[in-house]
């Protein structure tokens, strides 16, 4: 896979979900968690499939799955200088799906945010 720079093995066993056009990866350093943990914050890296525009922001918009439908408003989030290492936070957990734009790149993606135990949710 494109997006294995920075790992040794062949075959890294990191969890990562990649865009449902395979524009983009999002590698998950832990479990996301809404509201994020106390003790550590959602940590993604973003890794685009082609070089990135300088001074182009990924920009993320994002709204609850619920039983196969919308749920809630969208939220919009964004990661300055493009796709790269963020702490993406969502306001309640659950299946959130993402439209990820950037470089004049559009991908989507599913991401599953998990209750926070720390939080007493």
């Amino acid at each position: 896979m494109w997006a294995r720079t920075g790992f040794s093995e062949k075959r890294p066993k990191v969890p990562h979900v990649l865009g449902r056009d395979g524009e983009i990866v999002a590698i998950l350093f832990g479990d996301l968690t809404a509201p994020p943990s106390n003790d550590a914050g959602n940590k993604i890296l973003w890794v685009a499939k082609d070089p990135v525009k300088p001074l182009s922001d990924l920009r993320i918009s994002a709204r609850r799955i619920v039983h196969g439908h919308y749920s809630g408003r969208t939220v919009h989030r964004t990661v300055d200088g493009g796709p790269g290492p963020s702490g993406i936070e969502m306001p309640v957990p659950g299946c959130w799906r993402m439209t990820l734009k950037w470089s004049g790149r559009t991908d989507r993606l599913d991401l599953r945010y998990r209750r926070s135990a720390s939080r007493g949710a």
